[in-house]
């Protein structure tokens, strides 16, 4: 049963739309608020990113040309913004210094402000910050989101890390898992994938989604498969882009392919707009994570039925597999281990129907109303 509602309109603030689990989250919960007949505009600090393109019928978009210094501009512009269209509500999504709390104070408009935290801090932190800037950007979290109405997790182990490092009751802080089982997600599940290795007959495929960047580890994702390989045939397709903070990292992974001797065996595409199909006919996908957030990935591949080996990495994947009820779970930088599981679950999936149920958990329909029974109690 759908959650019941008063509000006529709702801002969903982030950075951009680059290709990342965040913002598809930002695209799933606008077109879930929209079919509940409100009023939905996302607000990017600059109009950028692969996702763009798939911005919802009917939401608007809003482009808030943010420049350097980008905290200051877009923290005006969206001050700015405010005062023109007084929203019911704001989201602020991957916002860590709390612009959206500082433009709403400085606008002086009643729009109710929650800040979603979307990753774990503490290990973003440390993988981009030194211990000073580290401190500095715990003190601004501290500071900012205390003056917020409300404050979302993206899971219990986001919610305890923000409360263990700030003066934030965990109590006040609510855990909303991630919307990635769409409305459209089984018409494009069931799509063809337009690869040679996923054709009938071929050995089965280990499939890997996300950002080339350190946090997700895809070396230690392919030192695993090499030793799947010596064990039985077997293909790895990594599917992702770059990220302009961390160029190397790519040009570091098809070294190590060549290598390791894997450049027949390994593909890396890039992006792709449906991963889903891909999803739908891996053997095995896998999650090679240091740290994540919730890990959308994980949930969706779930919901295609295909059986999940994940790192146990702080935080998200483990509470989406319930403890390895769903899928395996390995130690964070462990190859051996990794390779291990994946073996084991090619040998042995686990029953797709069960893997799907559990994907029902984080349907737009059912996060959505965990956000409006939020909202409406603020």
């Amino acid at each position: 049963m759908r959650a019941m509602t008063d509000i006529k309109s709702i801002n969903l603030f982030i950075p951009n739309l680059d290709g990342g689990g965040a913002e598809k989250v930002i695209l799933n919960l606008a077109q879930g608020f929209q079919r509940r007949g409100m009023k939905v505009s996302i607000v990017a600090a600059q109009a950028e990113g692969a996702f763009l393109k798939d911005i919802p019928p009917g939401v608007e978009f809003v482009d808030l040309q943010a420049t350097f210094p980008v905290f200051v501009s877009k923290t005006l512009a969206l001050k700015h913004h405010l005062q023109r269209t007084r929203p019911d509500y704001l989201l602020s999504t991957l916002d860590i210094l709390g612009s959206a709390v500082l433009a709403r104070n400085l606008a002086q408009v009643p729009t109710q402000v929650m800040m979603v935290v979307q990753t774990h801090l503490t290990q973003q932190f440390k993988d981009r910050h030194g211990p000073l800037m580290t401190r500095l950007k715990w003190f601004g979290v501290e500071q900012m989101y205390t003056r917020a109405d409300a404050i979302a997790a993206a899971s219990q182990g986001v919610a305890d890390d923000v409360a263990g490092h700030t003066q934030i009751p965990a109590k006040v802080i609510e855990v909303i898992y991630n919307p990635v089982l769409t409305y459209d997600f089984y018409d494009k599940a069931s799509q063809p994938v337009d690869h040679p290795w996923f054709a009938p007959g071929e050995p089965p495929v280990i499939l890997g989604v996300g950002r080339l960047v350190k946090q997700k580890d895809f070396a230690t994702l392919i030192q695993a498969f090499a030793l799947v390989r010596r064990q039985r045939p077997a293909r790895l397709v990594i599917l992702g882009d770059s990220d302009k903070r961390e160029p190397l990292i790519k040009p570091q992974l098809q070294a190590m392919i060549q290598a390791l001797g894997l450049t027949e065996n390994v593909d890396l595409p890039g992006f792709v707009s449906n991963p889903y199909a891909y999803m739908a006919q891996a053997q095995v996908f896998t999650l090679s994570s240091i740290y994540e957030g919730f890990g959308n990935v994980v949930a969706e591949a779930l919901a295609a039925g295909t059986p999940v080996v994940s790192t146990d990495c702080p935080s998200g994947p483990a509470e989406i597999l319930d403890q390895g009820k769903f899928g395996q779970l390995v130690p964070v930088k462990d190859s051996t281990a990794l390779a291990h599981a994946i073996l084991k679950t090619l040998t042995q999936p686990p029953d797709s129907a069960r893997l799907q149920q559990r994907a029902a958990s984080f349907s737009i329909d059912k996060v959505c109303d965990d956000y409006l029974r939020v909202l409406n109690r603020l």
